[in-house]
């Protein structure tokens, strides 16, 4: 721990569980050191940033929920513009809201574009809190270039950069929409085994703390029936957004139906009827939600999404996945953890109840699997976890003022 003076620090994020989440015990432990920590948020997520000891800033937000995850569209540009026009509209709530309050340092998710902004407004250091992976040295030429090449072409992408760059020019931060992304200084919020190249991420600007999950006591805590008592157990989750899928759920309830030995917890969120699923074998538990990390450390196997938080969870627990992706960055976590040699990767199209089922019993009878899960396991439990974080976050507070561009 280093020996920061109590400091007022400014958490920007959006109104999302992935983004929110992985920076609460960070937040928790801030407070816990005497930090004041001021959290710019959506209403809906003012409750839970106040329970870790924070006081909220509300701000309103354009950008889709989790509840309505098809709002985001189906296109490159139907996903990068609603940042922007949010940022926009957002920047003039958050200047007033820190008018006469300004911190002594800024932390931020990833996709709080008005974050940095405001820290250079205000020439106060800025840290970027990462809840997956990031950029590598040649990542712009392997990824991004190929990527936005043809957007780059188009009319609306055209406009969208170009909007882009005068909204930094008219905010005095000396950068193109490209690099504006490359933060200062990052703390990444995953372990180094899920990071993509890790050899030749720059460790002078990111380091991994590995997850930041505490006790998680709040959510409540899963009860094994007596009725499972013995049996192995199968947790089953695609997350909070992309999860009205009720033709999946019932392949894994079939998957597990004729295996008495064998217990399992679906999730199946709020966008899926249950009435949809059939008949629930008498193996099997359905819930809307479940707390998920309590289950996976009583867990067998976990069906999972491979969302950026469900996977460190599960490499957490030690427990083996097949990762079944929905969207975005799940489709690359899926393959870094069958790299890994814990986990399946399953495309959606491919899950039935048979190639669910013999994933899973493949998974758990390899003693291979259970070595490299224990040795991952371990591997993160010496990253930090949420001490490091606030000491990272912490030594940013003694750094020099950075200089302001007139």
């Amino acid at each position: 721990m280093t020996s920061a003076k109590p400091s007022h620090i400014a958490m920007f994020s959006i109104a999302a569980h992935g983004h929110v989440n992985p920076s609460i015990e960070v937040i928790r432990e801030l407070v816990a050191r005497g930090h004041r920590v001021s959290y710019a948020v959506p209403a809906s997520f003012a409750e839970k940033v106040a329970q870790a000891g924070a006081t909220p800033v509300v701000y309103t937000s354009t950008l889709p929920t989790d509840d309505d995850p098809e709002a985001w569209g189906t296109e490159l540009i139907d996903n990068i513009e609603p940042f922007l026009h949010d940022a926009v509209q957002a920047l003039p709530q958050l200047a007033a809201a820190f008018e006469d309050d300004r911190p002594d340092l800024v932390i931020h998710d990833i996709t709080a574009y008005p974050a940095p902004v405001l820290a250079h407004r205000w020439g106060v250091p800025a840290v970027s809190l990462s809840p997956n992976l990031v950029a590598w040295e040649g990542y712009e030429t392997e990824v991004a270039e190929p990527m936005f090449a043809e957007l780059k072409g188009t009319e609306r992408g055209k406009a969208y950069f170009a909007r882009f760059q005068a909204w930094l020019d008219e905010n005095g931060l000396d950068t193109d929409p490209d690099r504006f992304a490359r933060p200062r200084r990052s703390v990444v919020l995953i372990p180094e085994a899920l990071q993509p190249n890790a050899d030749r991420v720059d460790r002078s600007v990111h380091t991994f703390v590995g997850a930041c999950q505490g006790e998680r006591a709040e959510q409540g805590h899963w009860q094994r029936p007596a009725a499972a008592e013995g049996k192995k157990v199968v947790l089953v989750s695609l997350g909070s957004a992309f999860t009205k899928q009720p033709a999946f759920y019932r392949a894994c309830l079939d998957a597990f139906a004729g295996l008495p030995d064998w217990h399992l917890v679906l999730q199946i969120g709020k966008f899926t009827d249950e009435a949809e699923l059939g008949e629930v074998p008498a193996n099997a538990e359905v819930h809307r939600w479940v707390p998920q990390l309590d289950i996976l450390r009583q867990a067998d196997a976990f069906i999972t999404h491979a969302g950026a938080g469900g996977s460190q969870e599960g490499l957490a627990t030690g427990t083996p996945m097949v990762a079944v992706p929905q969207a975005v960055d799940q489709f690359g976590n899926a393959d870094m953890l069958a790299s890994l040699g814990v986990a399946r990767h399953l495309p959606m199209e491919e899950a039935t109840a048979d190639t669910l089922r013999e994933a899973v019993l493949a998974l758990v009878s390899d003693p291979a699997v259970a070595a490299r899960a224990t040795a991952i396991r371990r591997q993160m439990a010496a990253e930090g976890g949420t001490k490091r974080a606030a000491d990272l976050i912490e030594a940013e507070l003694s750094q020099p003022a950075p200089r302001v561009r007139a």
